[in-house]
């Protein structure tokens, strides 16, 4: 026995931790992501202000992101299966980042209806451009990590959204405040395209990496990662197959076997059999649910600062980020969570939803923010909020726990689609409830009772959390 763990031990000690790296750079790229989504916010009051626009005009311009995002989420997923994460990806970031860059330009369109024109479409643009992120995100996390992982892996990447509320958000509002808004997307623009090269640069696939060693790869695998292998690995490790197929969870993951082969059907044949599976219809509501959240945070939040609580843009730059921290402790923190009731015996079920619906079910304090007149309280709920909403953003770990093998890409994206549906729907629900009523109250009603949803698709609708497996047509 002693033996035994002492040869475990010496096995760990060297096996490689390449993966932690490819999650960071996913982590660096979807902060840069979120960051470029929430320019407007951000820069939101100023182009009011030079422009004229009203707040159902800025409802629609932050709602153009999410139309083309939604629109372009079945095409991405079908790109990601076909060509790859790799490539896809950099070419997601290369033209987001330029599609940013020129939003920059929105004041030579001459009068105000022709820059809202303008501003309308580089947002929809944008849009288009960033569908394949979070699919490929969640396409790597599940090649590059076991499951007893994949939860914290889901979670970190998920929590980006808050660092670049951390990060992004002062740094954008004093940009702003300090030289203009035009250089806001001039900053954010430059830096994605240097993003794009340093991904085309370092991702390849578990089986293809350079760095990862044997027993990196045989970690993975055995653990249930859907290594995209080739006839190379066996080069590699003679011995993989046979140590990875001791593991319950590697018959569908032994490296050796190449990708995964669909049965047979197009596209559309497997995205209406994941449409009428009832388990992935309640996790595809529940995330558009916490995408409403989302929306608020990352569109109409600082407005809601300055214009409802009397701030100023740099206040609440700075304000933004507290609940963004929050969140940010959340998001990760449910992930860990999730792995650790997994290594202790739980379901995976068990596992996934104690998290999500009590973090839900914290996030409905934001209502609480229409009954207190004291600013640091309101800031003290939506943080609460925010950290409840973090803790149950496990969505993408369930989408990497029940995807079927051969269309990770599709079902991510469907996941993706509806969840984003949000972002159309909650920036015009706002702007009309803020333009009816001359207050946000009815609005944070409307963030809260999609909390109370979410719990609901999770308890009711949700059952077993399991693997899909596609059938052939």
């Amino acid at each position: 026995m002693e033996m035994s763990r002492t040869v475990n031990a010496i096995g760990a000690a060297e096996r490689t931790r390449v993966r932690y790296w490819i999650l960071l750079l996913i982590f660096v790229i979807t902060t840069l992501n979120y960051a470029d989504r929430a320019t407007l916010s951000v820069t939101g009051s100023a182009i009011r202000k030079e422009f004229g626009f009203d707040a159902i005009q800025i409802g629609y311009i932050f709602s153009a992101f999410s139309w083309s995002y939604v629109l372009s989420q079945l095409p991405s997923g079908w790109l990601l299966d076909r060509f790859g994460a790799r490539r896809v990806y950099a070419w997601s970031i290369c033209l987001w980042s330029v599609f940013t860059l020129f939003q920059s330009t929105i004041g030579l369109a001459g009068s105000a209806a022709a820059s809202l024109v303008a501003l309308f479409a580089l947002r929809f643009a944008m849009g288009i451009a960033e569908a394949p992120a979070f699919p490929a995100n969640a396409k790597v996390v599940s090649s590059w990590f076991p499951t007893a992982e994949r939860g914290t892996a889901s979670a970190i990447f998920n929590s980006a959204q808050y660092f670049a509320a951390v990060v992004f958000t002062p740094l954008m509002a004093w940009i702003t405040h300090a030289f203009g808004w035009h250089y806001v997307y001039i900053v954010m623009g430059i830096t994605g395209l240097a993003l794009a090269l340093t991904w085309l640069k370092s991702m390849k696939s578990p089986a293809d990496h350079p760095r990862v060693n044997r027993a990196e790869l045989e970690h993975i695998a055995a653990g249930g990662g859907l290594v995209q292998g080739h006839q190379n690995v066996r080069a590699r490790s003679t011995d993989t197959a046979n140590n990875a197929s001791a593991s319950p969870n590697a018959s569908s993951a032994t490296p050796h076997q190449g990708p995964a082969r669909a049965p047979k059907g197009n596209g559309f044949a497997h995205a209406r059999q994941l449409l009428s599976n009832r388990m992935l219809f309640g996790v595809y509501l529940a995330q558009y649910c916490i995408n409403v959240l989302t929306a608020f945070f990352l569109t109409w939040f600082p407005i809601y600062l300055v214009q409802q609580r009397g701030m100023t843009i740099l206040q609440a730059g700075l304000i933004a980020s507290l609940p963004a921290i929050c969140g940010f402790v959340g998001g990760v923190l449910g992930g860990v969570i999730s792995d650790s009731l997994i290594r202790r015996g739980f379901t995976l079920t068990v596992a996934r939803k104690v998290p999500i619906i009590g973090g839900m079910l914290l996030s409905t304090t934001i209502i609480g923010c229409n009954y207190v007149t004291t600013d640091w309280i309101v800031v003290a709920l939506m943080s609460l909020a925010f950290f409840g909403k973090g803790v149950g953003a496990l969505g993408w770990a369930v989408v990497s726990d029940t995807s079927p093998k051969e269309a990770l890409g599709l079902s991510g994206a469907i996941f993706n689609m509806f969840g984003n549906i949000a972002g159309i729907v909650t920036p015009i629900v706002i702007g009309y409830l803020v333009a009816k009523t001359g207050s946000f109250n009815g609005a944070l009603v409307f963030v809260g009772a999609n909390a109370l949803l979410t719990v609901f698709a999770y308890l009711v609708i949700v059952k077993d959390i399991k693997r899909v497996e596609l059938r052939a047509e």
